[in-house]
């Protein structure tokens, strides 16, 4: 397990590493960003003064050299437009896009475990096409569309009709979670159901859970403690996954609802030039997507003692 961890925290280093080079690489390649900030009616020099600002009249490798370096110490430079550091602007929003994409787990799995154990142990019955057709219907709506019937019936027509009513933007107390947290999570409802499902098939089906049986447990027991156990491997993947990409993938949702999170400041960095705040951005995300990535393949251990890691 020791020689596992060290090999998977090699592979998490080298991956970051990545990380930074394509970032660098491709916010350099977009254009020069001191041409791009500079108004157009301002001489050449101002262009120079600039770029010399930012570091990038220095050589690539240089530029390079000292941007590995200040990530190193937290530091992702100033933001060009908020005039903060970068690092203070990402620390504000991380709780915010990490407490919504915790809300949306919890609605995915309240909702997808349950549905695909129940449609697994009842296969081919009423319960079982109740539970394809909420697949169906999490895997075909979008979630900015979602989003948008949320607000018009729970935030507008339930207020216009003097009834109590969900909040339509911000972040505050539990109820601002709710609308946007079903919007990010309903869909992955739909993949939740369908591993646990088809993953609960196959325990169902083998010699141990059979010998359960024989052995006199109950089928509560059978189900819910033995076979949900060792079903959960697939669905434990999915949910590091799914996590990831609450994390990289809330731009619209945040935007939306205007929720203060990571997703939304990409957003407005992009349309605004701001690329130390999107090289920040991405790179946070990256490494969050690489840790989230190691303690999945960590968590399997405790689920099934069954695995044995080796060296790779």
């Amino acid at each position: 397990m020791t020689s596992y961890l060290l090999n998977r925290l090699v592979q998490s280093a080298i991956n970051i590493f990545f990380i930074t080079v394509l970032v660098f690489l491709l916010a350099r390649a977009t254009g020069d960003p001191a041409a791009s900030l500079v108004p157009d009616d301002l001489p050449e020099a101002a262009v120079i003064a600039m770029r010399e600002r930012l570091g990038l009249d220095q050589p690539l490798h240089r530029q390079y050299w000292l941007f590995v370096q200040d990530i190193a110490r937290g530091d992702f430079g100033i933001s060009l437009q908020g005039h903060r550091p970068v690092s203070e602007m990402i620390i504000e929003r991380i709780p915010a896009t990490f407490s919504l994409a915790m809300a949306a787990l919890f609605v995915a799995v309240s909702m997808g475990i349950p549905l695909g154990v129940l449609s697994a142990v009842y296969r081919d019955t009423f319960i079982d096409r109740v539970a394809k057709v909420v697949a169906f219907l999490g895997q075909s709506t979008p979630p900015f569309w979602l989003a948008i019937m949320l607000i018009l019936f729970f935030g507008v027509f339930l207020y216009e009709q003097g009834l109590p009513s969900l909040p339509i933007a911000g972040r505050g107390g539990p109820a601002t979670y709710i609308m946007p947290a079903v919007a990010m999570g309903w869909a992955v409802v739909a993949g939740v159901l369908r591993i646990t499902r088809s993953s609960m098939l196959d325990v169902l089906d083998s010699d141990y859970m059979t010998m359960a049986r024989a052995k006199g447990l109950s089928p509560k027991t059978v189900i819910w403690k033995h076979a949900l156990r060792n079903a959960l491997i697939p669905v434990v993947t999915y949910f590091g996954l799914i996590l990831a990409a609450f994390m990289n993938g809330s731009v619209v949702i945040e935007q939306i609802f205007a929720w203060p999170g990571l997703g939304r400041l990409a957003l407005v960095s992009v349309t605004g030039r701001d690329y130390p705040v999107v090289q920040g951005v991405v790179i946070t995300v990256g490494i969050f997507l690489i840790v989230i990535n190691l303690v999945v393949d960590v968590l399997y251990a405790l689920i099934d003692p069954r695995i044995r890691y080796t060296k790779r």
